[in-house]
């Protein structure tokens, strides 16, 4: 019966699978499978049965063959080779003094291509490199930027936890981490905290993005005020690691509760102890911590008037009766008499009489008059022409 293979073809590389076909094949040996680039010299690490539907047997190719001595001893050549050309690479980028980083150098197992690692800022003009290196190893070149994560998943690295990078040691696919997930994970936004060892974020962050999507959507919004049967509640702040909540109640103490207790409290009436707790403490808010005074019963005050109150109110409508006849009376006065010039529009007259030279002013027509009047206007000047 046909196993299935996990086939890995160096330390940080993904995992490719392949039927076993004739061949009985143990974990950790070394197979020859056949790929799109070429043949390649593979480790097992892991086996597991076929299915026994054909569909998915033939979606896996089989391998080519075991690998024997002689296979090997073409991978540690491969892997000599690799180091010289790794060497002699760096010298040619000093030499044409290419702004580019190297990073490792593959040599495939029938050496009918090599692949040239390297980072950089930005794009960099290397066909002089590639004629340099073509003349040197008489093969195909490829010369291939990565970034920062790949560079540091090649090389490998401690990480701020103390231990190697998740990248090296057995992430295959990188998912895209962003600062939303350190806020909702409630970390310090300093860079030095959350960045791993190649500047960008760490990637633990996308670990445990998930366990904390689920208990957010449990808890309830922090900092909103809520009815349970501990009187009105307001929550502070949220714990995962313990799964509970701290509550600031009316009393101003603050409480922790887990979830399932705050499910069974949120939402009901309160209490008769937390409403007897919260009388009190009403009071004292509204008398500022004093204790309240018997209201006086209030008298009717318009029931109870005086006799001299009375008279004054009689006198007052008297004074407002003589005060209306006495406007209607004026105004019939006004009627009579025709309306009174004023002395100014009078002075006026009087002084342009003056001003103007004697026999003229009674020959002055109303143009004139109203031209004299008018003020005059500012001609505009003319550049003069040269």
């Amino acid at each position: 019966m046909s196993q299935i293979l996990g086939v890995k073809f160096n330390d940080y590389g993904q995992v490719y699978y392949f039927t076993s076909g004739p061949f009985v094949v143990r974990e950790g040996q070394h197979v020859i499978v056949k790929t799109d680039q070429g043949m390649g010299l593979g480790k097992v690490i892991l086996i597991r049965q076929a299915p026994k539907e054909e569909d998915d047997n033939d979606s896996h190719k089989p391998i080519y063959r075991l690998a024997n001595e002689k296979d090997m001893e073409s991978i540690a050549e491969n892997e000599a080779l690799s180091k010289d050309a790794f060497k002699y690479c760096r010298k040619c980028v000093s030499t044409h003094k290419l702004g580019m980083k190297l990073v490792d150098v593959e040599v495939f197992f029938d050496r009918s291509k090599m692949v040239f690692y390297f980072t950089a800022p930005g794009r960099i003009d290397f066909r002089e490199l590639i004629k340099d290196l073509v003349r040197e190893y008489r093969t195909r070149i490829e010369l291939r930027q990565i970034g920062v994560r790949h560079e540091t998943q090649m090389l490998g690295a401690i990480g701020n936890c103390g231990q190697i990078c998740c990248c090296r040691r057995f992430m295959r696919k990188f998912v895209p981490v962003t600062i939303k997930m350190a806020k909702e994970q409630n970390l310090f936004l300093n860079p030095t905290k959350i960045s791993g060892i190649c500047g960008r974020l760490l990637c633990c962050l996308s670990f445990e993005q998930e366990g904390y999507e689920e208990f957010h959507r449990m808890c309830p919004r922090v900092g909103k005020k809520y009815t349970t049967s501990l009187g009105q509640v307001k929550v502070l702040r949220s714990n995962f690691f313990k799964k509970s909540l701290s509550l600031l109640t009316e009393s101003f103490e603050e409480q922790e509760v887990s979830i399932d207790e705050w499910n069974e409290i949120v939402n009901k009436p309160p209490s008769e102890e937390a409403m007897g707790e919260a009388k009190p403490r009403n009071q004292r808010s509204k008398r500022g911590g004093r204790p309240s005074k018997p209201e006086e019963p209030r008298r009717d005050v318009s029931r109870e008037k005086e006799p001299s109150e009375d008279k004054t109110d009689e006198a007052r409508g008297r004074s407002t009766l003589k005060r209306s006849d006495k406007n209607e009376s004026d105004k019939g006065d006004r009627k009579r008499y025709p309306r009174k010039e004023r002395p100014e529009k009078k002075e006026r007259d009087d002084a342009s009489v003056r001003s103007a030279p004697e026999g003229k002013s009674d020959s002055l027509s109303d143009d004139e008059k109203s031209k004299r009047g008018r003020r005059p206007r500012r001609r505009r000047r003319r550049p003069s022409k040269k």
